[in-house]
């Protein structure tokens, strides 16, 4: 797929992500139903609509290619996935539901098992983010597009985001490599937009969650020149064994070149 094609599959889907995003702020305005999953995680209703308002465009922009969702089974049994969609309707549940604003809308499509075009949209912080080709990663502000790759810190402190405020040893040794000054918990990915935008300059987390919580944002830092390994340094492909992660070390432009 060349980048006019992957531009004009991420431009289509621009404004479905806005309208999800308000749907999901809606749904939760009213009052949202909350189930527990067989992964004792939480599912909402919110999730579930979402989930369709996604699922659909995708699937009518490109019909031909597979469609994973964290919230269906379709192709989630089919391991010789190389070009298909990975759907996280919303990242964050636990956030939406205790009336938080991290939570985030995520699609990745993925090309030979890795990820070229990624959406994230975080409504209830009011920012888009969306990449398809290298140099080609942006946050939609005001209806303008800011280049991501182009956005500098205003210092040159190291500074982390984290899923946790109590970091495991693993984690905490690669801080050190790096010499991070501190670190701030963050929700869903989230952490990827920030670290894409040189907000912050590293992500790291052990092995956890699915394919589908870190694909948009992989998109976003590899296409805004960062960088996206494990901890062993080896690339990152999508479509594993029940779409499982593997660790991950997500530096930003500045700290990749550094």
């Amino acid at each position: 797929m060349n980048t006019e094609e992957a531009k004009k599959i991420t431009k289509s889907l621009i404004d479905t992500f806005y309208a999800a995003g308000d749907l999901a702020l809606s749904i939760r305005e009213k009052g949202l139903k909350k189930e527990i999953k067989s992964d004792n995680t939480p599912v909402t209703n919110g999730d579930i609509e979402v989930n369709k308002v996604l699922t659909k465009k995708i699937k009518e922009t490109t019909p031909n290619i597979p469609v994973v969702s964290e919230e269906n089974s379709e192709n989630k049994e089919n391991q010789s996935l190389k070009d298909f969609w990975l759907i996280d309707p919303i990242d964050g549940t636990r956030d939406y539901l205790n009336n938080k604003d991290e939570f985030t809308l995520n699609a990745s499509l993925i090309i030979n098992k890795k990820p070229l075009i990624g959406l994230i949209n975080a409504p209830a912080k009011k920012r888009m983010f969306y990449a398809y080709a290298e140099s080609h990663s942006y946050e939609l502000v005001n209806g303008q597009e800011i280049s991501l790759s182009s956005k500098l810190k205003s210092n040159n402190e190291i500074t982390a985001v984290s899923y946790s405020n109590e970091l495991k040893p693993e984690i905490l040794e690669i801080h050190k490599r790096y010499k991070v000054s501190s670190h701030q918990k963050m929700k869903s990915s989230l952490k990827f937009c920030v670290v894409a935008a040189g907000e912050f300059d590293l992500y790291v987390a052990e092995p956890r969650a699915c394919e589908w919580d870190i694909a948009a944002g992989h998109a976003l830092i590899i296409h805004s020149g960062g960088s996206i390994t494990e901890f062993a340094n080896n690339e990152i492909i999508y479509g594993k064994k029940d779409f499982k992660n593997t660790s991950i070390i997500v530096k930003n432009k500045n700290l990749k070149n550094g």
